[in-house]
């Protein structure tokens, strides 16, 4: 543990309970008092780190130990330290209702303080091993994740050489991304778009055109237009980049990342009229994800250098997307998308190819 839990409140009405129990503990924890539930819900905001436990009586005045469970379960603490009940008031309902409360364990008084140590020590003991468990979790899943995301650095570089783009354009797209996703969070709660998914969005933004792997040089480095038939190879980069994101399924721990991942290289060229590809959605079937994805793209592909194209200003670029003359996105979305325009603008100066 990062911050060892050395100290246990005891709480009691009763001085003599509290001196028998500050016997058993003495010699292994330091030990806090209160008298009654307000001094001890006092003592629990200022002391949450350090408990290993609380030992509650249940009949004290101004709070008793039920309204102090309530409060503790209400204010999360149950998450860092058990809660020992320790009480005359030794029914059955009286138990239940504690127990239902979030109280780790019973003691009925009077007591035997060997009983008291050891039920105590149990639960102290059980406790401190899940919080150690979550503290392990958490570093493997950071781990995972390092190891994730440089296996993706790896594979957008390959896109990177293949297509003559910069690293540059990676960056943008998830920044582009990042700013717009954070806009359609603030207007449209219900995407659900918390800081969570808006980070796992923008990670999964980068393998958006894995699939042009795929694709044939002298198609994906044609410095002219496209003949039909090219253009229907090239279309191909969305599911042959899904392909490899199914291949790659059991290397990659975070499943939720690779579904994102998944519907923005399938859907990020399909729109909200059914004339994209290559599933040809309308609407609100196209994930918000693969939508916002959708805009951040057009945007960058216009206002920087193609082999087949010349770039053009950003304030050009965005009339054009909301003239529609790269397809029909959501208005809805349009409308974030001008919220959020003289950041975009920053950013393409920002990120520029050319400085």
């Amino acid at each position: 543990m990062k911050d060892p839990r050395g100290t246990i409140l005891i709480v009691d009405d009763q001085e003599l309970n509290r001196i028998l129990l500050r016997g058993i503990f003495e010699d292994s924890y330091e030990l806090e008092e209160a008298v009654n539930g307000e001094e001890a819900m006092e003592l629990v905001r200022k002391l949450h780190t350090k408990l290993a436990a609380v030992l509650l009586d249940i009949v004290m005045p101004k709070k008793d130990g039920y309204q102090v469970l309530k409060e503790i379960g209400a204010e999360g603490y149950f998450q860092e330290f058990p809660v020992v009940i320790i009480t005359a008031e030794n029914s059955t309902e009286t138990e239940l209702q504690a127990f239902d409360m979030g109280a780790s364990e019973m003691i009925s008084k009077p007591f035997a303080p060997h009983v008291v140590r050891r039920r105590v020590q149990n639960v102290i003991e059980l406790n401190l091993h899940r919080l150690y468990q979550d503290d392990i979790i958490a570093e493997q899943s950071e781990k995972l994740r390092k190891s994730n995301d440089s296996m993706i650095d790896a594979l957008t570089s390959i896109i990177e050489y293949r297509s003559l783009e910069t690293g540059q354009h990676v960056r943008r797209i998830r920044e582009f991304t990042h700013t717009l996703l954070e806009r359609v969070a603030e207007d449209s709660p219900e995407y659900g778009l918390n800081e969570h998914k808006i980070s796992l969005i923008v990670s999964a933004s980068s393998m958006h055109d894995i699939g042009k792997v795929a694709i044939p040089d002298s198609i994906l480095n044609k410095p002219g237009r496209l003949t039909q038939e090219e253009y229907e190879i090239m279309k191909t980069h969305s599911t042959k980049g899904c392909e490899m994101i199914t291949r790659i399924k059991d290397n990659v721990s975070d499943k939720e990342y690779l579904d994102y991942a998944y519907n923005i290289c399938r859907s990020h060229h399909e729109r909200g009229d059914g004339r994209g590809y290559p599933d040809g959605l309308k609407g609100n079937e196209i994930p918000i994800c693969a939508q916002v994805v959708g805009i951040a793209d057009c945007y960058d592909a216009l206002t920087n250098d193609r082999v087949y194209k010349k770039a053009i200003p950003p304030q050009v670029a965005q009339r054009m997307i909301l003239n529609g003359e790269c397809g029909a996105f959501s208005q809805r979305l349009l409308k974030n998308f001008v919220d959020v325009g003289e950041k975009f603008f920053g950013l393409s100066k920002e990120y520029s190819d050319k400085k």
